[in-house]
């Protein structure tokens, strides 16, 4: 199995921490107003510490994504840039937001003047190569626009982007040999271009004296992923000079490709002062040819500004979904680049003929109406991201679902599990597609073909030898002498099981539910209640030994636990919380446990990944399967408990810095968390579509769920600090509970929140007033 520290392994130091000034980056931006969203997204947040984000152009949920990229490699580099940096390589079309692994970084385009050199060159001599010092005060970054000067060679840069295509506007100086380079070896894990790099085999031709066309497959992260591009300038170049293993070759005749692993083009201008060559780029998982369509429809013009502005109105638009209402500025730049990055992925894998790769492979078309995506980071994202878009994205939503039922019936490895560009990575445990078809299919979404998905659901479920499956339906766990991550793994499959379960009632079939729901409660064989812990198992039955709740692994050979160890799996547990603190012996051992989470020393093992990270005592916010924990409180009666934790972490665990985040913001899950917490409410278990209250920020907030429906949510309190609920009143109905269920706001709604200094030991302290738990 892949997991993210595979790459974590070759991770460099610690970056050091930029502080610079947010003015030209995030606050200048093109046509803004003191209301509009877009005046608060800070893109440099995430782009420091382990963040791994990108700050280039991208549409919503869109394709393309052309950014910067100041290095390839290393654990650091996932998303091609750090503000570390302070040279460039160039500029490329797709890029991962916040993912622990590394690919994509697909053609890149880089401009000079003076002698074209054929490598990047290493950040420790930019001179060496093609590469460019930059100053962070030249870039300006807004959601859909980037901009930066290429100081080496005086060259302004621009970028915009629509959903398939992109736009690049250089601005040269007065030059005989300007030149534009595009670099098909180029991409994560490439390094510096003399070596072989991952591209297992590339092509690229000329079809008209202003456009190139091309495609490669590569064996990075996605193992033999295809990727085409067909890239069209506004002016004509002087000559291009091709380039296979950095050698000069015969450029290709018509109709032909140069084929090779390492393939390049330099294309030479002669240019005036302040003279604006623009280059814009269709791409596509087909082919050249299907680039070429999405380009003509997309940006059929040389109007740079207009590609812009559409990009701009698209995000103000997306942002314009959440309306939040506060005097802290610090808390809403927060909020909308959190709610921007939660808007990158997944991200648009089609053609506009309806084209799209398979996870076989093989092209096909989708039915009228359909849209295809990619960059599924189901480990992370089933837990909050995926959750929110079933608020603000019900357009969305179906089109998602589709996606990965298709992908399960094209893929050899079935049940979709992180899956990239028509490529299964396999990264992370469980099948967490699952959680987020059976979401959508109990919260009541339409145009899914339900049935379709169950079948899918349950060959993985009952007859796949995937992983451990095989242990776990037989013994019932997982054995920690016999599969790796065992104790996670079993942990992922309760989940997997329960979200089945749903669409099994959901679909009439109430003995496959009740097994399923039976089966979910496997994780109960972990317990051991001599040390009241999680604890690894042998096969034979027995708990290894020795056993520290620190430690990731009882062994040198493997894990037990998945980027976690005991203290934080103990906790693991997302649908039967109640039966969870049966197993303490009741709600006060449970919280005194719990308590203990938080108190414990931060000390890890020498192996722990750095994935582990935003410790409070062993509460790690740096990583997903902590970020349901904090409101557990609420299911043994304490809520103020949940609330108090809620908020300090709102205020510790994020920062409007660029090293803002802990651990990776993973395709929108860090954001995502910060997004709903901040509203006030969190889905602890969102297969059941039930809502925890937590502890707002914001005085006001509207939320559009579509259709004209609208959530909206008010906070009374005389004072910002006050961070406990008194009342809590749904749709006009005072609330002795502190949860809700999804259905309560579906058709619109409202949440009042009345906020105190202290705590309140009243409200939601009832057993009558508890969140259901293993209740289908």
């Amino acid at each position: 199995m892949i997991t993210r520290r595979t790459f974590l392994q070759r991770a460099s130091a610690a970056c050091a921490i930029s502080t610079l000034p947010a003015s030209k980056l995030a606050h200048a931006a093109h046509g803004q107003t003191a209301e509009d969203p877009l005046r608060w997204v800070d893109l440099r947040i995430g782009t420091g510490g382990h963040g791994h984000c990108f700050p280039g152009a991208a549409m919503p949920f869109g394709g393309v994504q052309l950014s910067p990229d100041t290095f390839n490699d290393g654990w650091d580099w996932c998303s091609g840039y750090h503000i570390s940096d302070d040279s460039i390589m160039g500029f490329s079309h797709t890029h991962l937001s916040g993912t622990g692994c590394g690919d994509l970084l697909d053609f890149l385009v880089m401009a000079g003047t003076g002698p074209a050199h054929l490598i990047a060159g290493d950040r420790k001599n930019p001179d060496a190569g093609y590469r460019s010092r930059f100053d962070h005060a030249d870039e300006h970054s807004e959601p859909g626009y980037y901009s930066v000067i290429l100081k080496d060679y005086k060259v302004h840069v621009e970028l915009t982007a629509t959903e398939r295509a992109g736009i690049h506007r250089y601005t040269f100086p007065a030059s005989e040999q300007a030149y534009l380079i595009v670099d098909l070896q180029h991409g994560y894990g490439a390094g510096d271009g003399t070596g072989p790099g991952l591209v297992n085999a590339a092509e690229l031709r000329q079809t008209a004296p202003d456009t190139l066309a091309g495609g490669r497959r590569t064996a990075a992260w996605g193992n033999d992923r295809h990727s085409n591009f067909t890239m069209q300038f506004s002016k004509t170049p002087e000559r291009i000079v091709f380039y296979s293993d950095n050698q000069e070759v015969a450029a290709p005749a018509s109709g032909t490709d140069l084929t090779g692993k390492n393939l390049k083009a330099v294309l030479y201008f002669k240019t005036k002062a302040n003279e604006a060559i623009l280059v814009k780029t269709g791409f596509s998982g087909v082919s050249p040819e299907g680039a070429a369509k999405n380009l003509s429809a997309e940006i059929p013009a040389w109007n740079f500004d207009q590609v812009r502005t559409a990009a701009r109105n698209a995000w103000r638009r997306q942002l314009s979904k959440i309306q939040v209402q506060t005097e802290n500025e610090t808390h809403k730049r927060i909020f909308y680049t959190s709610l921007y990055h939660m808007s990158l992925g997944p991200a648009l894998f089609d053609d506009v003929d309806r084209q799209y790769r398979g996870m076989d492979n093989e092209v096909h078309t989708l039915p009228a109406g359909q849209r295809n995506f990619t960059t599924f980071s189901l480990w992370d994202t089933f837990r909050a991201a995926h959750p929110t878009y079933t608020l603000i994205e019900p357009e969305r939503v179906p089109q998602f679902v589709n996606t990965l039922i298709r992908m399960a019936e094209q893929s050899p490895d079935g049940m979709p599990v992180w899956p990239l560009m028509g490529r299964e990575t396999g990264t992370m445990t469980g099948y967490h597609s699952a959680a987020v078809i059976s979401e959508a299919c109990n919260k009541g979404f339409t145009g899914v073909d339900w049935e379709k998905a169950y079948g899918l659901m349950m060959k993985r479920a009952m007859v796949d030898d995937y992983r451990g499956l095989g242990y776990y339906r037989k013994l019932h766990f997982i054995p920690a002498d016999k599969e790796e991550e065992s104790v996670s793994k079993t942990f992922e499959y309760c989940y997997d099981d329960w979200s089945i379960a749903h669409v099994a009632r959901k679909l009439g079939k109430s003995s496959d539910a009740a097994m399923l729901t039976q089966r979910s409660t496997n994780y109960r064989n972990y317990f051991d209640a001599s040390v009241a812990f999680m604890r690894p198992k042998l096969e034979d039955g027995s708990w290894t030994s020795p056993f520290n709740p620190i430690d990731l692994g009882h062994s040198t050979k493997w894990r037990d636990y998945t980027e976690s160890n005991a203290w934080q799996t103990t906790f693991g547990v997302q649908h039967d919380v109640a039966g969870l603190i049966q197993l303490f012996g009741g709600k006060d051992p449970f919280v005194t446990k719990l308590d203990g989470l938080f108190s414990a020393p931060s000390t890890l093992p020498a192996n722990a990944p750095p994935d582990i990270a935003g410790l409070v005592g062993q509460y790690a916010h740096g990583n997903e399967p902590s970020h349901h924990i904090a409101y557990l409180y609420v299911y043994a009666g304490v809520p103020h408990k949940t609330q108090g934790r809620i908020r300090s972490l709102l205020e510790t665990m994020y920062a409007a810095e660029p090293d803002g985040l802990q651990g990776n913001e993973d395709v929108g899950q860090m954001s995502a968390w910060y997004v709903l917490s901040s509203l006030g409410f969190y889905p602890v278990d969102p297969v059941s579509g039930v809502y925890i209250i937590g502890s707002p920020l914001f005085e006001r907030a509207t939320v559009e769920l579509g259709g004209g429906k609208k959530l909206e949510i008010e906070v009374r309190r005389k004072d910002p600090a006050y961070q406990y609920v008194q009342a809590f009143s749904l749709n006009g109905k005072p609330q002795q509970k502190t949860w809700f269920r999804h259905e309560d706001i579906a058709q619109g709604g409202k949440l009042v929140l009345e906020m105190g200094p202290e705590p309140s030991t009243t409200l939601g302290a009832d057993v009558s007033s508890l969140p259901p738990s293993l209740t289908l």
